[in-house]
């Protein structure tokens, strides 16, 4: 059993979801973009957020700081600390009235899990909605120092051989990410398999907390493993293994976090959804501005947040990377973006490589509806009319950011997502 898989839900709760997804979809219905009335107040002061101790979470702990989501009429908004993404599921199962929480920093593909009931108790859905992007970029994939004489970098081709040597000799070989299914999952899945090992049968796929990464490679757990800083830092100044690759060099201005909350709650509370919405946009815009990072890496490190030395956050938060293996990049084309180049907009077309690399590793079914399952799920409409609400001078018009070329070359279409499946040797059935 995994750490994770400890985590349950209160089934009292969950007796009742099935028909919240009913009932969330007629309202869904009943509340159009436009229900967000321009001038009114929220319906209520707060809501609970929940997060995990890692930077990509930096817009919920600057919006609280910095009184932003006071500004805009929700002063007793509340972002809570969750101890693993299997607790935030469980949280956002539950709900604010079922002593949970409204909505979450969370792996994007993870409120399409939880909406089709893929990782609920007893497969109940609970639909949500991804509110924004929350980041691009930002990820890493470290190795344990024992393998640090191979300077293992994008190419896995040489970690095959290492791992089966070691394999030989009677020993285990681990691969650690934070939740089946989500963006650390994908993206090691990823590497792993360009270079020709099997995630599923050359290396056992562990899971294991963010904040617990690197207490579990210093006593030998892993041997690689895919995170948000300010683990891979950490491991470096620990001297506990090094980073093989930041994951934008797998994909540039790659997806990352999405800031989603409970579908019941945003229909219920519009115009407090659409100011919550708002106060996330702005905090995303101060984080983004290169003159605030050093408060920023101040700001996340502090106990109720990440609870980490300032050293652990601020170098790669500013963009220098030292890989801890000699190789040392400034000014990283990589480096973790909030706002800029359109970061925030959660465009449906990077929804769908979510959901299609999900099929590739069978979290979803080859017949799922990917379509229908986004036109739930993804709410950038609402974003939209947040952004015109703040006077956003360039708004994408387009849910696609256009075709995307992954580093081992493979080009991922929106408009033909089967054929990107197909590249890799998988069939979509639908």
């Amino acid at each position: 059993m995994s750490i994770d898989q400890g985590n349950t839900t209160r089934r009292g709760v969950l007796k009742g979801a099935a028909a919240a997804l009913a009932l969330a979809g007629a309202a869904r219905a009943a509340l159009p973009s436009g229900a967000f009335a321009q001038g009114a107040g929220p319906e209520v002061k707060g809501a609970k957020l929940g997060f995990i101790a890692l930077t990509d979470a930096a817009p919920l702990f600057v919006a609280k700081e910095k009184g932003i989501f006071a500004k805009y009429g929700l002063p007793e908004t509340e972002v809570l600390k969750q101890a693993s993404w299997g607790t935030t599921r469980d949280n956002l199962v539950l709900g604010s009235e079922g002593n949970g929480i409204d909505g979450a920093h969370i792996l994007t593909p993870m409120p399409y899990l939880i909406s089709a009931g893929r990782v609920t108790q007893n497969n109940v859905p609970v639909p949500m909605y991804i509110m924004a992007r929350l980041n691009l970029n930002g990820q890493c994939i470290s190795i344990a120092k024992e393998h640090i004489d191979h300077k293992i970098g994008l190419d896995t081709k040489p970690f095959k051989a290492v791992l089966e040597a070691k394999k030989a000799s009677g020993k285990a070989v681990k691969a650690a990410m934070t939740f089946p299914g989500g963006t650390h999952d994908l993206w090691i899945r990823y590497w792993l398999a360009a270079g020709g090992i099997d995630p599923d049968k050359d290396i056992e796929t562990i899971v294991v907390p963010p904040p617990q990464m690197v207490a579990n490679m210093k006593v030998g757990t892993m041997d690689c493993f895919c995170v948000c800083e300010p683990w891979n830092e950490q491991l470096i100044h620990q001297g506990i293994g090094y980073t093989a690759i930041t994951t934008g060099e797998l994909w540039k201005d790659h997806p990352e976090k999405a800031f989603a909350m409970r579908a019941a709650w945003v229909d219920k509370y519009p115009n407090a959804a659409k100011a919550l919405l708002m106060a996330v946009m702005e905090a995303q815009q101060w984080c983004d501005k290169p003159e605030n990072r050093d408060e920023m890496a101040a700001i996340v490190a502090k106990r109720q947040w990440i609870n980490v030395p300032v050293a652990d956050v601020v170098n790669r938060m500013k963009g220098k990377f030292d890989y801890g293996t000699g190789r040392v990049v400034e000014n990283s084309p990589h480096i973790m973006k909030f706002w800029a180049d359109n970061a925030s907009y959660p465009y449906q077309s990077h929804d769908l490589w979510f959901l299609t690399e999900d099929i590739r590793w069978g979290k979803f079914d080859a017949a799922t509806d990917t379509k229908a399952l986004i036109g739930k799920v993804n709410r950038e409409d609402l974003w939209r009319e947040a952004a015109k609400a703040l006077g956003v001078s360039a708004i994408p018009t387009s849910t696609s950011r256009g075709v995307e070329t992954l580093f081992d070359g493979k080009v991922f279409d929106p408009e033909n997502p089967a054929a990107y499946l197909n590249s890799l040797g998988i069939k979509k059935v639908a």
